[in-house]
């Protein structure tokens, strides 16, 4: 229904408009938009043949939802996304509290004013975008804040006794009459509050101090919880989750092709970056495998999970770490570097969750830890691996450049070094030209530096090289000479 200029309920009994239930009105959009071949939810890449299929079943069958997910599952989002395939317009009687139908009133106020008024009563246009309620469930939520109260400034004013209904002040939830209402973090709600929701699931009644109203309040509720919740903090009643028709389990990406994609959607680069700062795609593959890395970490709590905001934050710190260097050296334009990582510990810290032993260790070296998985599980992507190098008497492609450090060399890139020293310094290790030339001959001429940096980084993973942090920058020693020395 597109009609807003139509202000009166005369005039719109003119029209061909019919009331309908929000269910109906979300079934009848998505039916059309799957028939037209129209995405139904967008952005929500990694989902269009698990989540969305779900989400798109339960809402043809009317069905209340719980999205059960860790946290950074985009359940919010998709929740939001619902209201477009809400009608863009619909009509509500002006000043009714809980968006009352001009043609299918429930509030005693609403009906009172067409029976006074008529044809006249004058009705407003409720936008889709306006059709949307959230609300965080904490464990100070209230029935009142839910689903509403006796006002006792209403009862005076109207001077009305406390047994008329319309001392009533509505909460959220009949307020979200005909609209969309999301209560996150279900589990967080104290059991005798999730007891109060019963009756508007199922028999769409309101029960407040003692009033039973019968209104047929039309809402579409979509509940999100994490499973941790379950233990950790509270959990969802069993008569409750009975009335939820749908429950659908949200994931993390599966693929690091996905999560690059995801990242590459949310990041926010300022105007500019992207023609300043070269990011070779192996630094963005190393970015996303750092999530995953955590994910089946022993050091952190995979029941908590890792969110898919710890890589969109982490890019965002890895593009500023180049940044701040072009600008301390007056560049005009430079290539991320591993050392570049090193900047992305502030964005991991605070998205890990660590069980009792990576506490031990401290979040700062889990960070620095997972950065260095990462690159070992990479490593064989692009380098001969090494554990097939370990035969007696047999050359392997690294021991010339381990040679060399091997004969008290060592190596010490510093976080800020200029473009130029940084490039001589990683060209003068002797025969590191020669291995990329040989493994990684198709490396676009822009990468090449960032490979012969990952090269050592992922010599370090597999325990060939020593690698050690200074307050300047890195410095790169050989292992067994390391530990003669340290002995």
């Amino acid at each position: 229904m597109s009609s807003p200029n139509i202000n009166t309920l005369g005039a719109l009994k003119k029209t061909d408009y019919k009331p309908q239930n929000i269910q109906d009105e979300l079934a009848k959009n998505l039916r059309q938009r799957l028939r037209d071949g129209v995405a139904t939810f967008e952005g929500l890449i990694g989902y269009e043949n698990t989540v969305i299929p779900d989400v798109e079943r339960a809402l043809l069958s009317g069905h209340n939802i719980n999205l059960l997910g860790l946290r950074g599952q985009a359940k919010t989002r998709l929740a939001r996304q619902m209201t477009q395939l809400l009608d863009e317009w619909v009509p509500v009687v002006t000043g009714s509290e809980i968006n009352d139908d001009p043609l299918d009133p429930i509030s005693r106020e609403a009906k009172e004013l067409i029976v006074q008024q008529g044809d006249n009563t004058p009705i407003e246009w409720l936008h889709r975008n306006d059709r949307f309620f959230e609300k965080l469930a904490t464990p100070d939520v209230t029935v009142a804040d839910l689903i509403g109260d006796v006002d006792p400034i209403k009862a005076a004013n109207l001077k009305l006794s406390y047994a008329d209904e319309r001392v009533i002040h509505f909460g959220m939830i009949p307020r979200a009459h005909r609209c969309i209402f999301v209560l996150n973090e279900l589990p967080d709600l104290q059991a005798r509050i999730q007891v109060a929701l019963f009756s508007i699931l199922q028999e769409k009644e309101i029960q407040i101090r003692g009033f039973k109203l019968r209104l047929p309040i039309e809402t579409q509720i979509i509940f999100t919880a994490n499973p941790e919740d379950y233990t950790n903090r509270g959990s969802i009643v069993t008569p409750l989750k009975d009335r939820i028709g749908s429950q659908i389990l949200t994931h993390y990406p599966h693929s690091r092709e996905i999560a690059k994609a995801i990242t590459a959607q949310e990041v926010k680069m300022k105007e500019g970056t992207a023609a300043q700062i070269h990011i070779p795609e192996l630094a963005r593959d190393i970015l996303e495998q750092i999530g995953f890395e955590a994910r089946k970490s022993d050091y952190v709590d995979a029941k908590s999970g890792v969110s898919a905001r710890m890589s969109i934050t982490a890019f965002e710190n890895l593009i500023s770490t180049a940044e701040r260097r072009i600008l301390i050296n007056g560049e005009e334009s430079t290539c991320i570097r591993m050392s570049d990582f090193l900047g992305i510990i502030p964005a991991i810290n605070g998205k890990v969750e660590l069980v009792y032993e990576g506490e031990q260790e401290g979040a700062e070296q889990i960070s620095y830890h997972l950065i260095s998985q990462a690159c070992k599980t990479l490593f064989p992507d692009y380098f001969p691996e090494i554990k097939k190098l370990e035969k007696q008497d047999e050359e392997g492609p690294y021991d010339k450049l381990l040679g060399w450090f091997f004969s008290d060399n060592e190596l010490f890139l510093e976080d800020t070094l200029d473009d130029g020293l940084y490039r001589d310094t990683l060209e003068n290790i002797p025969d590191i030209k020669n291995i990329l030339d040989t493994h990684q001959a198709a490396c676009p001429e822009e990468d090449t530096h960032f490979m012969m940096e990952f090269l050592l980084w992922g010599l370090e993973a597999n325990k060939r090289l020593n690698k050690y942090r200074t307050l300047e920058g890195f410095q790169f020693k050989d292992a067994l000479g390391s530990y003669i020395s340290g002995l």
